[in-house]
């Protein structure tokens, strides 16, 4: 896998315009002059989360004593739920507008969910010498998320609930095809030892 290619599969797994609709709905109640202050906070507690598991990777699959075809089988199906609820989304529970979001719901899981964390732990395991073409292609994949959930409210507006609900479900049915590949790929691995 190239660069490009990881940074599209890193992209389309953020999800940024499938995002903005949470980023504006999870700001509702914070004061109109903190709201960029708070996306970028929580876009860099996400960044940060996302090194960690990039550099730590490896290690953390070693000190698990986990294979690679269960990194493989397992990301696949998060993924492959996490498709699921883009192309089929659950009913919107209502939570208190007023508290200010602190990494959950927005750094984490919502940039960095569990399903771009499993891909960063596949893409080092399956090639750790390219380690800095997997950074290379984060970093892209969080810059282009970073600039579109800073203009979350105006792209809101051109959006509208509709538009942002077709953008989210073409993005899950891409995800489908990503995670059923990622399970296959797991289960020819483990058939070939």
């Amino acid at each position: 896998m190239d660069t490009l290619s990881a940074t599209l599969l890193l992209l389309t797994i953020m999800d940024p315009l499938g995002n903005v609709a949470t980023f504006v709905a999870s700001l509702r109640g914070v004061p109109a002059e903190r709201r960029l202050r708070v996306i970028a906070r929580e876009l860099v507690a996400a960044l940060i989360i996302l090194l960690i598991f990039l550099f730590t990777g490896p290690w953390l699959l070693g000190l698990l004593h986990l294979k690679q075809e269960a990194l493989f089988i397992s990301g696949g199906i998060v993924l492959f739920l996490i498709a699921l609820k883009m192309i089929f989304p659950p009913a919107q529970h209502s939570e208190d507008p007023s508290l200010e979001p602190f990494l959950v719901p927005l750094a984490t899981p919502m940039i960095a969910g569990p399903s771009v964390l499993a891909t960063l732990l596949v893409l080092v395991s399956t090639y750790p010498d390219q380690i800095g073409r997997w950074f290379t292609a984060l970093m892209i994949a969080w810059a282009i998320t970073a600039a579109v959930l800073l203009c979350a409210p105006a792209i809101a507006r051109i959006l509208r609930e509709r538009g942002a609900m077709a953008v989210e479900r073409l993005m899950g049915m891409l995800l489908v095809m990503v995670a059923v590949q990622m399970f296959l790929n797991g289960i020819e691995h483990y058939l070939q030892r």
